[in-house]
């Protein structure tokens, strides 16, 4: 049985942020795993407070100042890192962002899928709010039967796993650093590279929908006054 890299970063969502690790670690996972939040240049009570759960529930909890001056976001160095790591180790990467909630037994309903779904690179559990009912951003996907479902559309990194078979076949080396999110981009790469993406509409995942960056949580629920802010930023840079 191979290994799971499960990580999740984070930026001041400490409520959220801590629902997630604790659906995390209260999991029935068989495969061996290991579970590293990345905090991304949160404030010190957030770190602090981050620093105490690690203690506590045993995750391991990784402070990106402490190795970049890079200011957050710092989404592109996570993925390299946590690449490295699952390559160097012949494992699968799960992302679960923190304002996800996992179920008991989802994270190794995904990890089983590795192995019986034809010739995976992306699996991603379907979001939902708290009343179950499907939202952002699988909202195409509420006419889709509960299943496995074979998909060329994009997918998100809310809860999905990337197989080893997709960490071996693509750098993240050669991802834009210019661009924040990347997960759109791989999804298209892992079909670019002959692998199949699945949507596990029958594996449930709450997502809280107040994001691990306040500028995405503004542009997913304002996207008119997030691009005005970014054009007015652009003009203000000139």
């Amino acid at each position: 049985m191979g290994k799971l890299h499960i990580l999740t970063p984070t930026k001041d969502s400490l409520e959220t942020t801590l629902k997630t690790i604790e659906s995390v670690m209260s999991s029935e996972i068989t495969a061996e795993f290991t579970y590293t939040v990345y905090n991304d240049f949160s404030t010190e009570k957030t770190t602090e407070k981050l620093e105490q759960a690690a203690k506590k529930s045993g995750f391991t909890l990784v402070n990106l100042k402490d190795i970049t001056m890079h200011p957050s976001p710092n989404y592109l160095l996570i993925l390299q890192i946590a690449q490295l790591q699952a390559n160097f180790e012949g494992a699968h990467l799960l992302i679960i962002e923190s304002d996800v909630i996992v179920g008991k037994n989802t994270i190794q309903q995904m990890y089983d899928l590795t192995s019986t779904v034809e010739n995976p690179g992306l699996i991603a559990a379907i979001t939902t709010d708290l009343n179950k009912k499907i939202n952002y951003p699988y909202l195409f996907a509420k006419r889709y039967s509960p299943g496995v479902i074979h998909t060329k559309k994009q997918l998100s990194f809310c809860c999905s796993l990337l197989t080893q078979s997709l960490l071996s076949a693509y750098n993240f080396n050669s991802l834009n650093p210019e661009r924040t999110w990347h997960d759109h981009y791989i999804s298209h790469k892992s079909n670019e590279l002959g692998f199949k993406n699945y949507l596990a509409t029958s594996l449930p995942v709450i997502h809280l929908q107040h994001s691990i960056y306040p500028w995405m949580h503004l542009k997913q629920t304002q996207p008119f006054r997030y691009y005005w802010n970014k054009f007015i930023d652009k003009l203000l840079d000139k």
